[in-house]
Parts: structure tokens; C-alpha cells; sequence
């Protein structure tokens, strides 16, 4: 089951970034440091995704924010004692940081920056889904809504889904399995779990093409290819890091290898450049063969994340999360199963997309 994307909207990435205001050196630091002083007057910390905009990362850097992933990014802004928590990066992550922090203001820049894989997997939906499968336990990606979430068993993110699963699997349950179909069909090789799967993708994982990245691992034979399991399962085969977000970024630090083709959003560079300055970083392959390059591996929505939404966000106030009460206490319920695992299992819980 899925929502098929005709029935929801992709923008294109190069759209976004064309209809963005241009702005010179000048304007940016004038914007960058009236973002500074928002943050600073209305007691607010930035917590940024690997995938948004280099300027933004920067800005969260340099003002002890935090850029991580979501769910990183959520525990960050519940230990810091700031009042207003702004995540740059997609709904569900906003939400995931309410989850966490009910009694704090959560903004974000834009709460039209959506995901495919929370788009394609709508609640109702998602209820039906468990009612056709009622003996199987629901483990759910964090690129979800509240509403999913507080519908399933477990949260997960990609660095504690296969432990977590094969510990399921040795307790002789069955797992009903979303969004992504290639995440859940990779845990289902890794392990040998019974799985039942949503037919959902990530448009930008999904573009990842095996075809031109076997071409371009030839062009460059001493390159580490690094893969996020949400992209297909010919790529994923291809890989010699599988990873999450900070897996990889930590694989591009710690291998041997001076050159990397990556398989994720192309504005994990900002860090995976910190982590290794003295490394090259080669983006896969999205273009291929039938296909055409919607995301040209960056994510349209993390896009929509620029300088003037933030400073728009903090001046006006008008971009804030809010979630159900009920909803909110269910979420966290399956997402502290998660941590609770991973707290028994001495597991650290890393990364998603």
C-alpha cells in the first residue's frame, strides 16, 4: 500500500532554489547576523539537518545549535534549556521535536517543507493497513507523521532498525513494516524477519541509479561508495559503507580511502568536508536510464530551508508545530520503546534520513 505520488506534489529541487531572493555577500551576513540576534532575543536555539543548506548548518554551529539528524536533533532541543526550539529541515522533524518537548515553541522556516515518505503514508491509510495484518507487530521509520507514529509499536531510525528487528524476529513476531519499501527491504535481507511492506520511497534515495553508478565507480576505482539504505536495492549492492547519515559521515572520516562517492542528499558534504577536509567527495549518479532527475540528489523540501525563511520564521512566528495531545503521548510511547531497547542493548541510536 502507498499513496501513489500523482496524489500529492513534488516540486523540483532546481525550482526552489531558482525562486529563492539573491542575495549577495553582503546581504547574507546582514541576514545571518539579524538571524543571530532573533535567536539570541527570543531564547531559541537552531537545530539543523544534514541536509539543509550550508548556511543554515553554519549558522547552527556557530550559535551552539546542533546538526544532526531528526532524531538528534529532537534530544538535542529537549536537553537545551532554550524556550523555542527551530529545526530547519522537514515537518515530520518539527513534529518529532514537539514529541519530545511538548512544553517548548517549535518553529521551523517553513511548514510547507514536506517528505515524499510522510506525504505517501497517510494515516488512514496506515490504520487500514494494521487492520489487514492485526497479528503483526508495526514498526514505523521516523520519516513519519505523529499520527502514524502513534499508531505503531515501534519507532525506529535507520542505525537501530536491524538490531531492533532481529530481536523481534527471535521473539517470534511478524513486523508490519513503513514507509520505505527499499529500508524495509534491505532489514529484511539483513535479518530473515518476516516483513510485511508499505510501497513508499524517498524521491531523492529512489533516483539513485545502479547503471551510471557502476560507470562511475570504473571512472574512479580506488573511491569508497557510500550508500543510505533507502536508496535501491542495485545500488545498495554496490556499497561498500551502508549507512545512516552519521554512519557515513563517520565511514567518510574513519576509512582509509581518499575519494567517496555518496549515495544521500548531497548537503551532507558540508559535514562530511569538516569531518575530512583532505577527501574527495564524489555525488552518485541520480540521472539514469528512463529517468529523469526531480531531486538531482537534494531533497526538494530540505531546499525550501533557506536564510530569508528563517529570519521570516523568527520575525513573524507564524511557521509553528503543533500535534495532538493524544497523538503526541502515543508517538512517544512507541519512540521510547525504541530508546529503551537501545538502552538494554548497549545500541547506540544514530541517524535516518
Amino acid at each position: 500500500m502507498a499513496l501513489a505520488e500523482a496524489e500529492y506534489s513534488v516540486p523540483e529541487t532546481a525550482t526552489i532554489v531558482s525562486e529563492r531572493p539573491d542575495l549577495d555577500a553582503s546581504e547574507q551576513a546582514a541576514l545571518t547576523a539579524r538571524i543571530k540576534t532573533l535567536l539570541e532575543e527570543q531564547d531559541a536555539v537552531l537545530v539543523a539537518h544534514y541536509y539543509v543548506d550550508s548556511s543554515l548548518q553554519r549558522i547552527a554551529e556557530e550559535t551552539g545549535g546542533c546538526i544532526a539528524d531528526s532524531l538528534e536533533m529532537a534530544r538535542f532541543g529537549k536537553e537545551h534549556p532554550a524556550s523555542t526550539l527551530v529545526v530547519a529541515g522537514v515537518r515530520f522533524m518539527g513534529e518529532t521535536a514537539k514529541i519530545l518537548s511538548p512544553e517548548k515553541r517549535v518553529l521551523m522556516p517553513t511548514l510547507k517543507a514536506e517528505c515524499s515518505l510522510d506525504l505517501g503514508c497517510p494515516a488512514d491509510a496506515f490504520r487500514a493497513f494494521r487492520e489487514q495484518h492485526p497479528d503483526r507487530t508495526a514498526v514505523v521509520y521516523s520519516n513519519t507523521s505523529v499520527a502514524v507514529k502513534a499508531l505503531s509499536d515501534y519507532v525506529v531510525t535507520s542505525s537501530i532498525a536491524v538490531p531492533l528487528i532481529e530481536w523481534l524476529r527471535d521473539q517470534g513476531q511478524k513486523v508490519l513494516w513503513a514507509p520505505d519499501r527499499h529500508l524495509g527491504d534491505y532489514i529484511r535481507r539483513e535479518t530473515g524477519a518476516d516483513m510485511v511492506l508499505w510501497d513508499g520511497s524517498c524521491v531523492v534515495h529512489d533516483e539513485f541509479r545502479s547503471r551510471e553508478l557502476e560507470k562511475l565507480r570504473k571512472a574512479h576505482p580506488a573511491a569508497a561508495v557510500l550508500v543510505h539504505p533507502e536508496s535501491p536495492r542495485d545500488v545498495i549492492l554496490q556499497a561498500d559503507v551502508i549507512g545512516s547519515t552519521s554512519q557515513l559521515i563517520a565511514a567518510v572520516k574513519d576509512r582509509p580511502e581518499s575519494e567517496f562517492i555518496v549515495a544521500t542528499d548531497n548537503r551532507i558534504f558540508y559535514k562530511m568536508q569538516q569531518a575530512a577536509p583532505q577527501k574527495r567527495l564524489i555525488e552518485a549518479p541520480t540521472g539514469g536510464h528512463s529517468a529523469t532527475c526531480r531531486s538531482c540528489a537534494h531533497c526538494p523540501w530540505m531546499a525550501m530551508n533557506d536564510l530569508t525563511s528563517l529570519a521570516t520564521t523568527l520575525e513573524q512566528g507564524g511557521a509553528e508545530i503543533f500535534v495532538d495531545e493524544d497523538e503526541r503521548v502515543k508517538a512517544l510511547t512507541a519512540t521510547q520503546r525504541m530508546l529503551d531497547f537501545a538502552a538494554a542493548h548497549r545500541q547506540r541510536v544514530l541517524g535516518d534520513a
